[in-house]
């Protein structure tokens, strides 16, 4: 384990810090996965953490990744996402955010991260976080220029209950919508969908709140009030490929139903 860098954060061998899939997406919506990788550069090791905590929720959003490309296809939309660990540097956080490389999370602590210098944290942001961003608002700029309309969808998932949790703590909701500034009206009305699926039970702004602790939405979306919903599908329904397919196929159903609602408001 290290937590400092010798040479090159990323080097031959490595996965690039962003994916595009389905680049070529007619869709308005654009998919965006902060948290939908958990592998970690060689040079830093496993920041020595073994598979196990990695594989849980603090190492990633379990399930985006596949629900995003099945999303991608059924929907026909460009997915980007990010393949780096959100502990090797959080892409839904600023760099002024104490949380973006996280020293501890729930509950666990993160040896690789403690003790950083200013330029291995420069480094992390530099090669991972900024490519990432810059990725999202190319492809927003691409399609400005081709005017191609654009409703940003942010995938999420979350735990069913934190480390220590007793019953009392186990979370309810088989998915969330945040939202916050900007143009929330897809956001209220992927609400208004969803909560008319009997067997669902729906969060509104839960588990979390969207404030001023979210990054990718308020950067991306809200400056030209653009559209979107930042969604959160609990990690348990689509921990397995069968239930992202399932989850998939609901949350591509209700995007579309949603969208007619708000361009006729």
């Amino acid at each position: 384990m290290t937590n400092r860098t010798e040479g090159p954060l990323i080097a031959a061998g490595d996965r690039p810090p962003t994916v595009i899939v389905n680049p070529k997406g007619a869709s308005s919506f654009l998919l965006i996965g902060d948290h939908a990788g958990n592998s970690v550069p060689v040079s830093l090791g496993s920041l020595g953490l073994d598979d196990a905590e990695l594989g849980r929720h603090i190492g990633w959003d379990i399930g985006v990744g596949e629900v995003g490309r099945l999303l991608a296809n059924r929907l026909d939309a460009v997915f980007i996402h990010q393949t780096y660990s959100r502990l090797v540097v959080d892409c839904n956080r600023s760099e002024t955010q104490p949380d973006a490389i996280a020293e501890t999370s729930d509950g666990t602590p993160i040896p690789g991260n403690r003790d950083l210098s200013e330029a291995d944290r420069a480094a992390r942001y530099a090669v991972i976080h900024a490519p990432y961003h810059a990725a999202i608002a190319a492809e927003i700029a691409r399609r400005d220029a081709a005017g191609q309309p654009t409703i940003l969808v942010a995938l999420h998932s979350f735990t069913p209950a934190m480390r220590g949790a007793d019953g009392a703590g186990l979370r309810p909701w088989h998915i969330g919508i945040l939202h916050d500034g900007g143009d929330t009206r897809f956001a209220l009305a992927m609400l208004e969908v969803l909560a008319g699926e009997p067997d669902l039970v729906v969060g509104d702004n839960e588990p979390y709140r969207m404030d001023l602790i979210d990054y990718t939405i308020p950067r991306h979306a809200y400056p030209a009030r653009r559209l979107y919903a930042e969604i959160e599908i609990r990690q348990d329904l689509i921990g397995a490929p069968e239930g992202c397919a399932a989850w998939a196929e609901r949350v591509a159903s209700a995007l579309t139903s949603a969208s007619p609602r708000v361009r006729s408001a």
